[in-house]
């Protein structure tokens, strides 16, 4: 491929070098550690870094064309150079060109909101796959390309990595895509030119404020996915109508004309009936508008309700049988890291969620409560907030838990470049609120030994915050850290056969 092939379609304010793009390239990269010779480097201000800094590294490493959006870097001597208005706009384009445009071969679902993505992408990828579907999942937790299951850095990665992986779905006989699509992603256009097919909002809830400033700017992110973003808007918006951001959604996707499905557990066009919910899973009849398809899952929880009525609607909106719809949701056993189950045997429960903003705790907590007043057993939580985030959420977090939770150990999180213990100080403010039974422990592995020493017969132990992470960020540096295999390890001092039990779920 020519640099003028890579070009087409990019938004150019000014040209220079090999102005007739005759050169071949070799790749595209937007990471300056990352080039080879032949390629071409798109320098673009991010976040924290300035890719502009690196363009004579880059080019003394053999790149043969500068993609900039800097108006003030002056063009260097032997290599094609472009200037562009929007960087992140330009590396969508450059990727989809050099990748030969693999999305167009795919359909793509896209799924939005503060809280569920992730349960409701496999949900819906187990769904397409129980009807005869072959499906990529891009997400939070893991992605799943070509039978592969790959770590995941972003919940939805840079336009470039986002292509490539477009193009090993479509090369591996894949049809659909599955992907979480985040405010980040959503505000920064990572997503820039990829038409989907369905968009799906789950909710709205207070979360990364202090990336969008007002929930305003959170839900004006999250309404890209449903105007378009440098393509059509989808052909059907799969929209919560409980939420009360996802009813203002219903004009937005109205306007740009798609063909809208609502659902919520009471009405919309899927909702539901005869719920029962208990510790062994979930039943209800789902209500559609092609009849009643009766479900069980073994989710459990109100939230995963919600959650199993949005996939189906998705599953629906791409044209799955209702045989699927019912299949799926029963094969999909756990969701990693989201109550997720750590069983070595012990009469009492451990539970690990991803749970982070304080309507999600709330409805953690409230479930616990639940089953664990079922059998007259304790909650017992174990908690914190992330550093360099939103602080006025920290003591609404804390909160939450306190109102469900008979014991609640406050200790770090991601504290990234914050200290730990002003960050506990932040959140116990909301503990002190409610006169909450707590303790506070700011080593992460001693707090959850703290929690499951102190369980009794029908407790339940929730380990909240990380989930299914596999580090800690911390001012030194990731270190390596999971929630699971620390409680294991606490149950395994105590006598619990967990090796059993591990074995067990890498088996499942």
């Amino acid at each position: 491929m020519t640099f003028l092939e890579l070009l087409d379609g990019v938004e150019i304010l000014s040209q220079s070098g090999d102005s007739k793009g005759k050169s071949e390239i070799g790749g595209v990269q937007y990471d300056s550690r990352k080039i080879k010779r032949g390629d071409v480097f798109l320098a673009m201000r991010g976040e924290s870094s300035d890719g502009n800094k690196f363009v004579d590294r880059v080019i003394e490493a053999g790149a043969v064309a500068i993609v900039t959006d800097s108006a003030t870097e002056r063009p260097r001597e032997n290599v094609a150079w472009v200037q562009v208005p929007h960087g992140r706009r330009a590396l969508a384009r450059l990727s989809a060109n050099f990748f030969e445009h693999p999305a167009k071969k795919l359909a793509i679902t896209g799924i939005t909101g503060t809280n569920g993505k992730s349960t409701t992408a496999f949900l819906l990828e187990s769904i397409l796959a129980a009807g005869g579907r072959d499906a990529a999942l891009i997400g939070t937790i893991e992605y799943h390309v070509g039978g592969n299951v790959l770590p995941a850095p972003h919940t939805t990665p840079e336009a470039l990595e986002l292509n490539s992986i477009f193009a090993d779905a479509a090369k591996s006989d894949a049809s659909e895509v599955v992907m979480e699509v985040s405010s980040h992603a959503l505000a920064q256009q990572r997503i820039y030119g990829i038409s989907f097919d369905t968009s799906v909002f789950t909710n709205l809830t207070r979360d990364h404020l202090d990336y969008h400033g007002t929930m305003d700017e959170y839900f004006a992110a999250k309404q890209v996915l449903f105007s378009g973003c440098g393509a059509d808007p989808p052909r059907v918006s799969v929209i919560n109508i409980e939420d009360q951001y996802g009813q203002a959604l219903v004009e937005v996707a109205w306007s740009r004309g798609s063909r809208i499905i609502t659902y919520g557990l009471a009405g919309g066009d899927f909702h539901v009936e005869k719920v029962d919910v208990s510790v062994k899973g979930t039943r209800f009849d789902l209500i559609t508008p092609d009849g009643v398809i009766s479900l069980s899952s073994q989710l459990i929880g109100r939230v995963n309700v919600y959650n199993i009525v949005a996939a189906a609607a998705a599953a629906h909106a791409r044209s799955a049988p209702r045989e699927a719809i019912a299949l799926g949701v029963a094969n999909l056993r756990r969701v990693p890291g989201r109550f997720e189950r750590v069983d070595c045997g012990q009469p009492f429960a451990v539970v690990i969620d991803y749970a982070h903003t304080d309507d999600a705790l709330r409805n953690l907590t409230s479930l616990a409560r639940e089953f664990a007043g079922q059998e007259k057993g304790r909650v017992i939580t174990v908690f914190g907030c992330g550093g360099d985030r939103d602080r006025a959420k920290r003591p609404l977090m804390a909160e939450a838990i306190a109102q469900n939770s008979d014991l609640v150990i406050l200790t770090s999180d991601n504290p990234r470049s914050e200290d730990p213990l002003a960050i506990m100080n932040d959140a116990v403010v909301g503990l002190q609120r409610c006169n909450a039974n707590y303790k506070m422990e700011p080593d992460r592995t001693r707090a959850i030994s703290l929690a499951v020493r102190d369980a009794r017969p029908h407790d339940i132990v929730l380990i909240a915050g990380k989930g299914h992470e596999k580090i800690q960020i911390t001012r030194q540096g990731p270190i390596p850290f999971d929630d699971v295999e620390a409680a294991r390890e606490c149950l395994r001092t105590l006598g619990y056969a967990c090796e059993n039990a591990n074995a067990a779920r890498n088996n499942s």
